[in-house]
Order: C-alpha cells, then sequence, then structure tokens
C-alpha cells in the first residue's frame, strides 16, 4: 500500500517566468493603477511589491530605485504627449487652431491617465526625487516652446507688430491654464474633467 503522505509528483506547480523586459511594464503598470486611486497617499516600495506579489529585492533587480521607476512613468508620459503634438504641429489646420489641438490632446491624455496627471503636476512627486520635479518642469518647458512656435505664427499671420513677444505672453498662459487644469482634475479625485467647458475657456483666454 502506498505511503499516503508523499505528494504526487505530478501535482508540482511550475511557475512560468515572465519574458525579458516584461516585468519592467508590469511594474509601472502597476505603480500607474496605484497612483490613480483617489486619496493615494505616497506609493512605496513595500505596497508595490505587495500588490505584484512578488519581493521589494524582485522589484530592484529591474530598477535600481523608486526614482527610476517613476522616470519610466515620465519617459511614457513625454514619448506620448510630443508623438501627438508633433503630429499636430507638422499637420495643415491653420496655427491657431494647431494650438488649440494641442491644449486638447494634452488634457485628453491626463483624463485618459489620471495616475500620469499626478505625476505631471507632481502630486505623486512629493518626497520623491528633485530631479522628478525638474524632469516634469523640463517637459512643461517643452510644451511652451512647441505652443510659442505655432502661436508665433499665428500672430504673424494676424499681422502682429511683435508677433514673437505675442507668441511669448499667450504660451505662458496657456500652459498655465493646462497646469491649473490638471491640479484641480488630480485633487478633486479625478471628478473635475480637464476638459470640462474646454471649448469656451479657449476661446475667453485667446
Amino acid at each position: 500500500m502506498a505511503d499516503d503522505t508523499t505528494p504526487p509528483a505530478a501535482e508540482t506547480t511550475v511557475r512560468k517566468r515572465p519574458k525579458p523586459g516584461e516585468r519592467r511594464i508590469q511594474i509601472l503598470q502597476a505603480l500607474a493603477a496605484m497612483l490613480e486611486l483617489p486619496g493615494a497617499e505616497r506609493v512605496t516600495t513595500a505596497a508595490l511589491s505587495a500588490r505584484l506579489q512578488v519581493s521589494e529585492a524582485a522589484l530592484y533587480r529591474h530598477f535600481a530605485s523608486k526614482a527610476q521607476m517613476f522616470e519610466g512613468l515620465i519617459e511614457f508620459i513625454e514619448t506620448s504627449v510630443f508623438s501627438l503634438l508633433n503630429q499636430i504641429t507638422d499637420g495643415p489646420h491653420p496655427p491657431l487652431d494647431k494650438a488649440r489641438r494641442m491644449i486638447t490632446v494634452l488634457l485628453q491624455f491626463a483624463e485618459r491617465n489620471p495616475g500620469m496627471a499626478r505625476v505631471m503636476v507632481g502630486d505623486a512627486l512629493v518626497f520623491e526625487n528633485d530631479r522628478l520635479h525638474q524632469r516634469m518642469n523640463l517637459f512643461f518647458d517643452k510644451v511652451e516652446a512647441s505652443l510659442r512656435q505655432v502661436l508665433r505664427d499665428a500672430a504673424a499671420a494676424q499681422s502682429s507688430a511683435t508677433p514673437t513677444v505675442h507668441a511669448q505672453v499667450q504660451a505662458s498662459l496657456w500652459v498655465s491654464f493646462v497646469v491649473g487644469r490638471l491640479q484641480r482634475f488630480a485633487r478633486s479625485g479625478y471628478k473635475r474633467s480637464p476638459l470640462e467647458h474646454l471649448d469656451a475657456s479657449l476661446a475667453l483666454i485667446t
């Protein structure tokens, strides 16, 4: 008679190992999902590892630090947003229409990615490495530069005597508007859409 205390070999479970790069993506997706929770506090590596059901050491095999994880999210923001803005600036629409479209796609991106919106306005970066704040500041500087380019063309088309100055002032105003909308969106627990009354608002500030 067989010994009932011996587990059958056939029942041994083999865990499937993630493909190269797949675990990094899973970590970033989990981090973004945790940031989307309204009222979420600072995300710790302990909470992140618990969500993924892996050890903290496993996280650090893919990222040298938590700051590097946030840099992965910022890189996603930069790549996604600027690919859209470049398509608009290279498109056939009139300059002022291009500027409005740029503002719209930027706010749409944030609404579709609430966790990223918190990163963009710095709410998720409180107590994190200063270089993350600097990188997001540089992101908005680049957005402003892109807006300034098309707004200068718009001012020139309207025979402005000082199209460069006009564009600088207007681009700064529009970026401030965007940041304000993103802050309200994040701090309302994602209840106040950044696209609320957008057409009417843009008509007022132009």
